[in-house]
């Protein structure tokens, strides 16, 4: 039993509903009137209007004095408004493509570069450019963004504001936004799809998913309407059609679940015939398939009989830029689109050799003009399928590339078909940038399987995690105290450093990470260090470990016994002072203490009547206890060793004073 399935949004948009019915009504009128342009994509009503008398013309130079000029919904650029003055203007420009007009010339008048995403050529995207007072650039493809914007962040970030032709594919538009956000920081992009596109995109979709078959109705030169196409293709076999004249009745007959959608272009009364024809061909399919069975019988007798899905091998005859010619054992002339040898971009027809015999899928057979369309990249998915469902039973691990980054992951390329990997099952961390991770090789696991629609779900952060068990677990069978490591330092605390050993974590304790008092782990270490850290102490019930970082030959009380003696007098500086002494550092990590009574020569009541924090001294080491690490400094022991130089300052002084007294008296000098 069949089923013919029509999507609700099918046919005239808001939009094109209004420019119709205002066309027709100004024919009716027998106004003397013209259209700017075709007034829709859709041959059937252009020819309709323009026998009742209103035509369309290419160029403002066209309309003839005294005409009415209607604009279509696509709408016109500012100077087209300016070369058709004098005339009446029907304008029936989508309010969706005038809010779009009215951003362009907002955000160009602020000095902003226009970037559209759309058609250069469709005469919507040249209305916008004409509302556009700087730059606009057109793009359709990832290559294409990121050529441009590569250009504009080489002359320094311009601002740009983004916006989108209405009709354009919504998906490969949301791609288009996270690319413009991973790569350019001065830009503002503007959501200007049609809300009427986009739940036709979304239906499209659903209903392309649940039928076998899918027809679109439209124009094709209709942007919508080839978008509709492009999506269908997608999950089902699908074709394009203007009228019911172009119906194939054998394709109809293959087929029981039809879904059915028309572009916005597309008048009612053509898709109700269509459908009438449809449902005519598969009331009467009895006859027809008696009728088809022996017209393919016909043609077949000698060759092998082609449909579409049947999986066959072909030999490779001829290799062009863009194709494959194959045979493939019938009487249509095989062909391998490079868009169907494989989704690994590296894969080209320069990548085959004439004579190679390849397996392929069936995509179309075209009796008419003696052509089968093939695809590799379908018949290896598939072989990848059952691969891919076997690894899911085994729990055995995969390799891939990362291709493509998409909302929500990415996509990785494993036998020919692509597993997506959520954002949060790529690491084992958090992935800031997903688009570092481009074409890197992975290890992953399947975690879901979707037999419907032949997809499956992997994730990298499995496989880590199952590494890094296994390296626990070589790592505490072989762990010991005083073991030496060298790690990656992975965070910091206020009380110290964690360490990876290797998937396994331990702990420097800010103690042990210098012989000098510090206030922060991060004035020794920062995280992505490497380190060389050793065994310190192990629980392994707690799973806990201590490392040790400050080396022997570092410690200061070495390098003081190294250099130190008894009796050295040192350059010190006074660090703090207390009731019965100060303390001095002699180096770094090695402090003294210079008792009240080896300050000065005299009594003193008050340590700081003689000495501040901060003050450098010269002092002799008077004892040292290395087993307690205390060190005895002496100041007064430098004074004491002094006398003879104070004698000779008494001496000379004495003589100062002698000579004065003696000049004294001599007319014109004066002693002071």
């Amino acid at each position: 039993m069949y089923k013919i399935t029509l999507a609700k949004t099918a046919g005239f948009c808001f939009g094109v509903r209004r420019a119709v019915d205002r066309a027709f009504s100004l024919a009716e009128e027998k106004k003397d009137a013209v259209t700017l342009g075709p007034l829709i994509h859709n041959p059937q009503v252009v020819e309709r209007l323009s026998k009742m008398g209103l035509s369309p013309v290419s160029s403002p130079e066209e309309v003839k004095e005294g005409q009415t000029v209607l604009i279509r919904s696509h709408g016109v650029g500012k100077e087209i408004y300016d070369r058709l003055l004098g005339h009446e203007i029907v304008d029936c420009t989508c309010p969706f493509v005038e809010k779009i007009h009215k951003i362009a010339a907002e955000e160009s008048a602020a000095g902003k570069i226009i970037l559209i995403a759309g058609d250069a050529s469709h005469p919507e995207v040249q209305g916008i450019i004409g509302f556009c007072e700087t730059e606009a650039m057109t793009f359709r493809t990832e290559e294409e963004l990121k050529k441009i914007l590569e250009k504009l962040k080489a002359e320094g970030e311009k601002p740009i504001a983004v916006v989108a032709q209405t009709t354009f594919h919504e998906i490969l538009w949301e791609k288009f936004q996270e690319i413009i956000k991973n790569l350019y920081t001065n830009a503002q992009i503007f959501d200007t799809i049609c809300s009427a596109t986009t739940a036709r995109q979304k239906e499209a979709v659903e209903l392309a998913r649940e039928s076998d078959f899918m027809v679109v109705i439209g124009g094709r030169k209709s942007s919508n309407t080839l978008k509709l196409y492009e999506i269908c293709s997608r999950f089902c076999e699908t074709i394009l059609t203007e009228s019911k004249t172009e119906l194939d009745k054998r394709r109809i007959l293959r087929h029981n679940r039809i879904g059915v959608t028309a572009g916005a272009s597309t008048p009612a009364d053509i898709i109700k015939e269509v459908l009438n024809t449809m449902t005519e061909i598969l009331e009467n399919q009895d006859e027809e398939m008696n009728f088809a069975e022996l017209l393919e019988q016909s043609l077949n007798a000698n060759n092998e009989k082609l449909y579409t899905n049947k999986r066959v091998k072909g030999v490779i005859t001829n290799i062009a830029p863009n194709e494959l010619h194959v045979d493939v054992g019938a009487k249509q002339a095989g062909i391998v689109p490079a868009s169907e040898l494989s989704d690994d971009p590296s894969v080209t027809t320069s990548s085959f050799q004439k004579g190679e015999e390849i397996d392929l899928i069936v995509m179309k057979v075209n009796d008419q003009e003696g052509i089968v369309t093939l695809s590799k990249k379908r018949c290896d998915a598939e072989a990848g399928y059952d691969a891919i469902c076997k690894a899911y039973e085994d729990q055995s691990v995969l390799e891939g590339t990362v291709v493509e980054v998409v909302k929500g992951g990415v996509l990785v390329l494993t036998n020919g078909l692509k597993v997506f990997v959520p954002a949060s099952m790529t690491s084992d961390r958090k992935v800031e940038d997903l688009n570092t991770l481009l074409k890197k090789d992975v290890r992953f696991k399947i975690i879901e399987i979707n037999d419907r629609r032949r997809r499956a779900v992997g994730s990298i952060r499995a496989v880590l995690n199952d590494e890094k068990k296994a390296k626990q677990e070589e790592f505490w069978a072989n762990v010991e105290v005083g073991k030496v490591y060298h790690g990656e330092v992975k965070s910091l605390t206020s009380y110290g450093a964690f360490v990876d050993l290797g998937g396994v974590d331990g702990m420097i304790h800010i103690t042990e990470l210098s012989w000098t008092r510090i206030k922060s782990p991060e004035e020794v270490v920062h995280v992505g260090d490497m380190v060389e850290v050793y065994i310190k102490d192990i629980d392994p019930e707690k799973k806990k470990i201590s490392l040790g970082y400050k080396k022997s030959e570092d410690n200061p009380w070495e390098i003081f016994k190294r250099d130190y003696q008894i009796g050295d007098v040192v350059e010190v500086k006074i660090v703090s002072t207390t009731s019965f002494g100060a303390f001095a550092q002699i180096i770094p990590g090695v402090d003294g203490l210079i008792h009240i009574s080896q300050i000065a020569n005299e009594r003193i009541a008050k340590v700081t009547d003689k000495l501040s924090v901060g003050d450098v001294v010269n002092a002799k080491i008077i004892d040292i206890d290395f087993d307690k690490k205390k060190v005895s400094l002496s100041i007064r022991a430098t004074l004491d060793e002094e006398p003879a130089e104070e004698e000779e300052e008494e001496e000379e002084s004495s003589n100062t004073s002698q000579y004065a007294a003696d000049l004294e008296g001599i007319e014109g000098v004066t002693v002071e």
